[in-house]
């Protein structure tokens, strides 16, 4: 029985703003997983963060900029088009509609991300839905709920290309190269006026500073009489 056809990589997130701490690692499993793209998909409303600085469609380009030329990479407008908050559950139901049922999709997450999962919405279906793929820094296995422990017990695999075999249900944890860079830095240097090149693409470097996104608001001086 040959292969089913190379998966789809799925990246969700707020992208505020996108960096290379996501590009790298995306890139990474593009290639060592053999994925057939790795889709990002900026979320309209996050359900488990603060409200975005910047827009959803200012996020959008800034992917679209950061992830230009790069084969493999598409970026996907769905949860934008979809009102509400942005949950990774219904993003799913949405691509399986649009590839079908037979087509591998490995949701990618971080350590972080998949410690949380339990309190996501409809956690318990996202594996009925695609693989779960979870990025971790080389020979380092995260501490986790034990709830958490029992869900993912039955679902581990190591065999990567396991996750062409069938189109959802298997959990893989893989190592790649984690940059420590943080969205939350790169606004604070924008904030006071000094500089995150290196840290991003610079084209959305350059969107950033076009359009002065991220600057700290004037402080107004009162003059009393």
């Amino acid at each position: 029985m040959g292969l089913a056809p190379r998966p789809i990589g799925i990246l969700g997130g707020t992208f505020d703003p996108i960096h290379y701490g996501h590009l790298r690692p995306a890139l990474e499993l593009l290639e060592t997983l053999e994925l057939a793209e790795v889709r990002f998909i900026p979320c309209r409303i996050p359900a488990h963060r603060a409200t975005p600085l910047i827009t959803a469609e200012q996020r959008l380009t800034l992917a679209q900029l950061a992830t230009a030329g790069q084969p493999g990479f598409v970026v996907d407008d769905r949860e934008l088009r979809r009102e509400g908050p942005s949950y990774m559950v219904d993003t799913l139901v949405s691509l399986r509609a649009d590839f079908g049922a037979d087509i591998p999709l490995c949701l990618i997450l971080g350590t972080d991300a998949f410690r949380e999962l339990l309190t996501w919405h409809r956690w318990q279906n996202l594996s009925d839905l695609a693989h779960i793929v979870v990025m971790q820094r080389p020979d380092v296995l995260p501490a986790l709920p034990p709830m958490l422990e029992k869900f993912m017990a039955p679902r581990l695999i190591q065999d990567t290309l396991a996750l062409r075999r069938k189109p959802a249900g298997s959990i893989l944890f893989h190592a790649v190269t984690q940059l420590s860079i943080s969205a939350t830095r790169i606004r604070t240097l924008l904030a006071h006026g000094q500089s995150p090149r290196y840290l991003l693409p610079e084209a959305a470097l350059a969107y950033i500073h076009d359009r002065a996104l991220y600057r700290a608001p004037p402080v107004k001086i009162t003059i009393s009489e």
